[in-house]
């Protein structure tokens, strides 16, 4: 019995030294393959001595339409050069040897640096490779270079308000804006942890997997297509110089997915340098409202529609004018058109025409539509900080006149992502999905999680009504949009202008001469690919959308049609 305790004991006792064996086995290959360049760099920065707190992020990418990606912020590799003053035994002669090769250094800011009795300042940063190598063969007494990375923005400005900021936040530099901050956690790449808590998290199972920084650390995978964005973004500021407008922004999503093809708004900025001027920071397709006009009226007719009341051919007298509440409502050109169809209140964009439809839904019915079916009572859930939510409390009154005018888009703010996504219920054949920026993250150890995509409801209209609402937009577009010259030949496009008056922000009523121009549409029709939302912040010339944003907006369909090599919908082409 002895001896069988004893060969127990020598079992349990060799296999507990196998055990010990195997785990140092294992994070000695750990160390040294997988995690071997990292620690090369940590050796490296020790020998250097860098005055700086090392800097590691994880990268973001867009993707082309093949799936390649394409760097969109990463890190770069630059030098940093320092000095300690009391080393210095000549600051003139020291100057005049650094600024031959750090050109824009000014004499008089580098001699303050010399000052007091402080024993560190630095005299330049973001040096390059061969800047950095000439000024050490200088050899100079008290002036040091050191490696640092920062962070590097290859397309510059371009998908800038997607991809954010980063500056200092007490002694953290940190993302503030955009991705930047929304996926701080997963790009932020902290110090390696110990043996004792990589023991733990493998074989005990304790932390929190994503959040405890072994999984959670990684890189960020977009939808937006740079091709597709630079080409949006290049348009937009044709259109905003043309007709001399304050600012504008371009949405283009995929209506089935919520993936979100391309995204820009001007002014913007370029996150790889200092701000002078933060007002620019913040996204205004996501964290700006805007009263939208005449293309929510598709979105008051296809509820109408889809509640039996009104079809393309209904029709209703118009006198030019609509009273409520002792407020007067009239038509854009301020005429009567008599007897007019459903699709002509498309056709002439009659404000009277979407009353007609709300009168006929009731407030409750219409309330619902609006803040339940196309979403606008909440944020969309998109996945970029600071959304903010629609201002619709005029569709919770007791007053009928704040249902009118809610219903031609006027009394009610919308954000430009949440406008996009209603729109895209007609475009989906009823679905309301969250839009989304992020495609998938690719964690440091290997696995890679797909942003899923999410249907909030999948029933908000009939597929019946959307394809009766498409064909009258499609009318639209083809028979009465710039006269029926705008059309293109080869796709039917269904798409609605806008032009509102804007807000005064403070109770005040509306600007006399101020308006916001949009066009909201999707394409090809019958079986859409991409809805497409474009707007103009007070263009000084062009009176109506239908001037200032036809063109940009049937430009932009026809590149993305070709491009993604769409086939053609119209019969016989």
């Amino acid at each position: 019995m002895a001896t069988s305790n004893h060969k127990t004991r020598i079992r349990l006792l060799i296999g507990g030294i196998f055990l010990v064996t195997l785990i140092f086995g294992g994070r000695l290959f750990f160390l040294q393959i997988v995690e071997g360049a990292d620690y090369g760099e940590l050796a490296d920065r020790q020998y250097l001595r860098s005055a700086r707190t090392f800097f590691d992020r994880g990268s973001i990418y867009f993707s082309d339409r093949d799936g390649s990606l394409v760097p969109a912020a990463t890190l770069k590799q630059e030098f940093l050069v320092t000095m300690n003053p009391q080393l210095v035994n000549s600051p003139g002669a020291t100057y005049d040897f650094l600024v031959k090769e750090l050109t824009d250094l000014k004499k008089d800011e580098f001699l303050d640096l010399m000052k007091g009795e402080r024993m560190y300042a630095e005299i330049a940063d973001g040096v390059p490779k061969t800047v950095a190598d000439n000024i050490m063969e200088l050899d100079l007494k008290g002036v040091y270079v050191y490696k640092e990375k920062r962070r590097f923005y290859p397309a510059q400005r371009m998908a800038s308000h997607v991809l954010g900021f980063m500056a200092y936040r007490g002694e953290n530099y940190t993302g503030i804006y955009g991705l930047e901050k929304e996926y701080n956690k997963v790009l932020s790449h902290e110090e390696q942890g110990s043996f004792a808590s990589f023991f733990a998290e493998i074989f005990l199972g304790f932390g929190d997997g994503v959040s405890a920084g072994v999984i959670g650390e990684g890189e960020v995978i977009l939808s937006i297509e740079p091709m597709v964005q630079r080409t949006v973004e290049d348009k937009l500021k044709e259109t905003i110089d043309k007709w001399q407008a304050d600012a504008g922004g371009v949405i283009v999503m995929d209506p089935l997915t919520g993936e979100i093809i391309a995204m820009a708004a001007l002014p913007d900025f370029h996150p790889g340098e200092k701000q002078l001027d933060i007002k620019s920071l913040p996204n205004p397709l996501v964290e700006r409202v805007f009263e939208m006009g005449s293309i929510v009226k598709p979105l008051t007719m296809a509820a109408g529609i889809n509640e039996g009341l009104v079809n393309a051919n209904t029709t209703y007298y118009d006198s030019g004018q609509v009273v409520l509440n002792n407020r007067v409502i009239k038509n854009h050109d301020k005429i009567s058109h008599g007897t007019v169809t459903m699709q002509e209140v498309i056709n002439n964009s009659l404000n009277t025409g979407a009353v007609f439809v709300m009168q006929k839904l009731g407030k409750e019915r219409f309330r619902d539509y609006f803040l339940e079916g196309y979403g606008l009572g909440d944020k969309t859930g998109v996945d970029l900080p600071g959304e903010v939510s629609s201002l619709v409390d005029n569709i919770k009154s007791r007053r009928e006149v704040e249902y009118a005018t809610a219903s031609f888009g006027q009394g009610i703010a919308l954000s430009p992502i949440a406008m996009t996504r209603a729109f895209g219920v007609l475009a989906s054949g009823g679905k309301l999905v969250t839009p989304h920026v992020v495609k998938s993250i690719k964690y440091d150890i290997g696995v890679t999680k797909d942003v899923e995509v999410e249907i909030v409801k999948s029933d908000v209209i009939s597929k019946k009504t959307t394809e009766e609402i498409t064909q009258m937009l499609v009318k639209a577009v083809d028979g009465s949009l710039q006269g029926g010259t705008a059309k293109l030949a080869h796709y039917a496009v269904a798409a609605k202008t806008g032009t509102a008056q804007m807000s005064k922000g403070d109770g005040g009523g509306y600007y006399a001469d101020r308006y916001l121009h949009s066009f909201a549409g999707y394409y090809p029709a019958y079986n859409p690919k991409f809805v497409t939302f474009m707007y103009l912040v007070n263009p000084r010339q062009g009176r109506y959308s239908s001037d200032t944003l036809t063109e940009p907006f049937m430009s932009t369909a026809e590149f993305l049609l070709n491009y993604y090599e769409v086939s053609p919908d119209r019969a016989g082409s």
